[in-house]
């Protein structure tokens, strides 16, 4: 208790040197605020020590937690982080990071102003979907286009405009709950719609829907459950009977795909995942999809389908609530470019990592496990370096099941050394995440972008030298 009467006060503190050169860099209020906060959190660690801490060595304890805030506050909370996971669309790392082209495209027109609501053309006000439509349409087939600020928005718009106040059938099977607690039946009570199951939970037949439709009905609705997988005893309704079963009773089919892929997969071994210009083609009304997942682009809601349907949806009130702005817009253009003109194989992120080669990732971690090596040649902290195979995965909710051949290395420090060294990495700049077996650290080398093999050499080398054996 003794300790808590040597603690500086607010004022002293002030009177740093230190802190007085903070306070030319920053606001005043905002240093105080810190240096309270700062003092604060001292003074409840002290509480219960019972050895005598000199006023000195307090302040500057102080001092460090001042200029530690500082720093986290001030330079924004948001770090870059290598992912060394092996999971490619990691959703608490940001999913799919952005290509070139989408980045160089919103970069110029978030430092310039925009056409974004203005036709250029006839000089007069415009419509910011615009600029997305046409590519949408032509990617997938589609009528029309519609882009919100992600997938739940778009399903939860599409239901509004389309079943409000009415019934929406859907297979018991297909009632998902993904990240963040987003459940298919939650989203439909929000919306206004009135949900009937049908079927099992592992198994519906077609006749189960068309039993179910009456007066009410307004919508049949499929939802493909990209984040699990029912095995066994299992039959769910294919897509083309929905479609056909909607055509005969004049229903609109919609369908929630979750990831959406443009890209044919098949050289990858990914076939599960239905891309959505087949389902356009099969004759659904509505799809939505995401694109920061497969489509390897900006988080948004993403709306394919009829024209008369997506133009309900515009001229929804909820439509105003749920638009993006436009560095989304110019991020998911630029991405979408990339499928039409570019090669979205070698421009797109997501899609190269996944494309990659057995060959290509072998030679992608021997690289790395050379530059490792070279990093920590004669340091005591690294017991072992080895290259491994690995099973990466997808990530996002997609393939839930599936794993991916994958190459990296296997880091055995000295012990005790591993939880340090992966606190000490997720802390560093950037932020270096891994994964564990045992008592080793995994590194697996899909998931690396250019030039974040010498970044993660720095960084291993950087913790052994600063620890020693850690």
């Amino acid at each position: 208790m003794n300790n808590l009467k040597n603690i500086p006060s607010i004022d002293e503190m002030l009177k740093n040197e230190r802190i007085k050169q903070l306070i030319e860099v920053y606001q005043r209020d905002f240093m105080v605020d810190v240096v309270r906060s700062a003092t604060e959190e001292l003074r409840r660690e002290l509480f219960l020590k019972e050895e005598k801490i000199k006023k000195e060595k307090l302040m500057q304890a102080i001092l460090v937690k001042v200029e530690h805030m500082v720093s986290r506050l001030a330079g924004g909370s948001l770090k870059e982080v290598i992912n060394g996971t092996g999971v490619v669309l990691h959703t608490n790392l940001g999913r799919a990071p952005l290509g070139k082209g989408a980045i160089d495209y919103m970069v110029r027109m978030a430092r310039s102003y925009n056409n974004l609501e203005f036709n250029l053309e006839k000089g007069e006000r415009g419509e910011r979907y615009g600029h997305v439509e046409e590519v949408l349409t032509r990617l997938t087939g589609a009528e029309a286009a519609l882009v919100v600020n992600n997938n739940a928005a778009a399903v939860l718009l599409g239901l509004n405009t389309l079943a409000r106040e009415r019934e929406v059938i859907v297979s018991r099977g297909q009632l998902v709950e993904i990240g963040g607690a987003f459940r298919i039946p939650e989203v439909m009570k929000l919306s206004g719609a009135r949900l009937v199951e049908v079927g099992t939970t592992n198994k519906t037949y077609i006749s189960d829907f068309a039993a179910a439709i009456n007066e009410e009905t307004a919508l049949l609705f499929a939802a493909h459950t990209s984040n699990y997988k029912i095995l066994g005893f299992t039959q769910e309704v294919p897509l083309e009977e929905l479609v056909k079963l909607g055509q005969e009773k004049e229903l609109p089919v919609m369908q929630d795909l979750g990831s959406g892929i443009f890209y044919d997969k098949d050289d990858w071994g990914l076939r599960e995942e239905p891309a959505v210009k087949r389902c356009v083609a099969a004759g659904v009304d509505i799809v939505t999809f995401s694109g920061d997942k497969l489509l390897g682009g900006p988080q948004a809601g993403i709306i394919v389908g009829k024209k008369a349907l997506v133009e309900a949806m515009k001229k929804n009130q909820l439509t105003r609530a749920l638009r993006v702005d436009k560095l989304t817009i110019a991020a998911l253009e630029g991405t979408l470019l990339e499928y039409l003109l570019g090669s979205p194989k070698k421009n797109i992120p997501v899609i190269e990592m996944l494309a990659l080669s057995r060959e290509e990732l072998r030679e992608k971690a021997e690289r790395l496990l050379e530059l490792l090596e070279m990093r920590t040649e004669g340091l005591s902290g690294i017991r072992q370096l080895k290259l491994v195979e690995l099973e990466d995965m997808v990530g996002g909710g997609a393939y839930p099941t599936y794993k991916i051949p994958g190459f990296g290395v296997e880091i055995e420090f000295s012990q005790p050394g591993l939880e340090k060294a992966a606190k000490i990495l997720r802390l560093g700049s950037p932020a270096l995440l891994t994964r564990r077996q045992e008592d080793k650290m995994l590194l697996s080398v899909r998931t690396l972008l250019p030039g974040d093999e010498i970044k993660v050499a720095d960084l291993i080398a950087g913790v052994v030298q600063e620890k020693g054996d850690i």
